[in-house]
């Protein structure tokens, strides 16, 4: 099995001439949880979505590597999930439509029964038939986890992993992340001091 790495070089960002970061350089290898810090407005989330590929830096690189090979586009898409506000679930739809859905969009394929069985793996148990509009906040943060999971990414990236969930939720991203760490990378940005234990890595913004 090929191991994962990322190699982030002199990485910078700015807007309406303001720098947000500047010459970010960081290796992360398999087994290993990069932690993004800082105050709001540092520019974690910037951060995150240049990574994922939704937002082009100013300068520098960030590389995927799946042993010697760097990958990117499609291959790269379909190693790389994002968990965060931006990720769109469907209201109108109920939790298994929402999800039949996206898996097809990523190329994955479930029966009714397999995704009706993550689903209770995820708190959700009988809820697969209710509109997501009728979710918690927090039940939709954890069909999010679900989507970003369903085609096993070697790299996942994590914006405020823990928001909107109870304690319950918080100890299902703990698991989370200790499995994707022993097949992938994890790189998460957070607000909160805790989440710094996560990391192997930690990466301040705005000091």
């Amino acid at each position: 099995m090929s191991t994962a790495q990322i190699k982030i070089s002199g990485l910078s960002k700015s807007f309406d001439g303001r720098d947000v970061f500047a010459d970010i350089t960081e290796v992360v290898s398999q087994g290993e949880c990069l932690v993004i810090g800082g105050p709001n407005g540092s520019g974690k989330t910037t951060l995150l979505r240049i990574m994922a590929g939704l937002l082009r830096a100013g300068a520098g690189s960030v590389e995927y590597f799946l042993g010697n090979s760097v990958i990117q586009g499609q291959g790269l898409r379909r190693k790389l999930s994002l968990v965060s506000q931006d990720l769109a679930l469907y209201d109108e739809l109920t939790a298994l439509e929402n999800l039949h859905f996206l898996s097809r969009i990523q190329d994955c394929h479930f029966s009714e029964e397999e995704l009706v069985e993550k689903l209770s793996k995820f708190g959700l148990t009988d809820r697969g038939n209710d509109l997501v509009g009728s979710f918690s906040s927090g039940m939709k943060q954890r069909l999010k986890y679900l989507y970003a999971l369903l085609k096993e990414p070697k790299f996942l990236l994590l914006d405020e992993p823990t928001a909107n969930l109870d304690e319950e939720g918080v100890r299902l991203v703990d698991e989370i992340i200790k499995s994707q760490k022993r097949d992938g990378i994890v790189v998460l940005a957070t607000n909160e001091s805790s989440e710094l234990n996560y990391g192997e890595k930690t990466l301040q913004l705005g000091l």
